[in-house]
């Protein structure tokens, strides 16, 4: 591992601690401390997704542009002074605008990603991806139960002003990394329009399929887990970080299978989860669930590396972005569906999720590519 990825790996592991401690709460303090109704939940987190999904596909052009080193440094900063807002929040109108400033920092994906695939050397796509999403979700998994703990002893705005200071830890990490060269392709012989190429565009509707279906469980779940099945914030703080854990170990498993044979075994994990929600009674059961939710963060650079096989050099961050912003997309319309569904039957999401994901597996068995080499630098 050369350094740059070691300091990468080590500010997403503080990052991971950090949003940990907050970031499944989400939804819960929405309900109990701000009073909104689970619809008006789902339209925050709705919304939330909305700020994500209009960063993506600027941010992989700017750092295709301008380098991605400066995209990080930026992300990191508004990252850490949302949190801070979030925080020190004590009615609505602040809070949100903490919580979709934190939305905003999803621009920082795509150059992320293009940074550390260009970063890997000798390693495969699907490995580099999948081993800092690793470093990331490892520190995921210490963060919820300490999150859920200090909430309960000292109320949820300490657990963002203690990831601010994790943040903080995370920044000094980042700032280490060095600058690299910006790709270009050849004028002579310029890559197709990335939207005109038709692969990736098929690609890009298979996994918008598999994302709406994979997710469409999860965003009420936090409140199923606490209204339905009455766990404490420290249970459902351990639930989060077994769910954590099982991002970090699926994620680092799937670091060594095939992408596209990764991909639909992450839909087998999710459908796993949705299963033991709905049908599960007891910690452990939920503990399980929540472990085996790591299938979906696993399916994201197995996605990604299908993608890189489709593209130019010179479009790596335009790719990544558009498939980012694909993602933030179905973040938001997925939140209010599911507050909908939830209001009228909490127990009607999780077959509803099972039968969309038995089809997206189907569809993308049938139709997602098998190509995961990049696309050579001068075609």
């Amino acid at each position: 591992m050369n350094r740059n990825l070691f300091f990468i790996a080590f500010a997403l592991f503080f990052w991971g601690v950090g949003e940990g401690m907050f970031f499944n709460f989400v939804p819960i303090r929405l309900e109990s401390e701000f009073l909104l109704s689970k619809p008006q939940v789902g339209l925050a987190l709705g919304a939330f997704g909305f700020f994500m999904a209009i960063t993506h596909i600027p941010g992989g052009h700017l750092s295709d542009r301008i380098g991605r080193r400066p995209l990080l440094i930026t992300a990191w900063l508004l990252g850490v002074f949302s949190t801070l807002a979030m925080g020190l929040a004590k009615g609505l109108p602040l809070y949100l605008m903490g919580l979709f400033g934190y939305g905003l920092t999803a621009f920082v994906a795509s150059p992320l990603s293009s940074y550390v695939t260009a970063a890997r050397g000798k390693w495969e796509v699907g490995t580099v991806l999948s081993l800092t999403s690793a470093m990331f979700n490892l520190g995921m998994a210490l963060g919820p139960v300490t999150g859920g703990w200090i909430a309960e002893q000292y109320g949820m705005s300490m657990s963002y002003l203690i990831a601010f200071g994790i943040f903080a830890v995370s920044t000094l990490f980042l700032i280490f990394i060095q600058p690299q060269p910006i790709d270009h392709h050849d004028p002579e012989s310029p890559p197709p329009n990335l939207f005109n190429n038709m692969r990736f565009v098929n690609f890009l509707a298979i996994y918008a399929f598999a994302m709406f279906a994979l997710y469409l469980s999860q965003p009420l779940t936090p409140n199923f887990l606490k209204g339905v099945r009455e766990l404490t914030l420290s249970e459902t703080g351990l639930v989060f970080s077994a769910g954590a854990l099982g991002n970090s170990v699926l994620t680092f498993v799937f670091s060594r299978i095939n992408p596209r044979r990764g991909f639909l075994f992450a839909h087998l994990l999710v459908m796993s989860f949705a299963a033991l929600i709905w049908q599960g009674l007891g910690l452990p059961i939920f503990v399980l669930g929540y472990f085996l939710l790591g299938g979906f963060r696993a399916a994201r650079p197995m996605a990604l590396a299908l993608a890189r096989g489709l593209v130019h050099d010179s479009q790596m961050g335009l790719s990544y972005g558009a498939m980012e912003t694909v993602s933030a997309i179905i973040f938001i319309i997925s939140p209010p569906i599911a507050g909908f569904i939830f209001d009228r039957d909490p127990f009607l999401i999780y077959p509803l999720a099972i039968g969309l994901i038995i089809t997206s597996i189907m569809v993308s068995y049938l139709f997602a590519p098998h190509i995961v080499q990049p696309v050579p630098q001068n075609s």
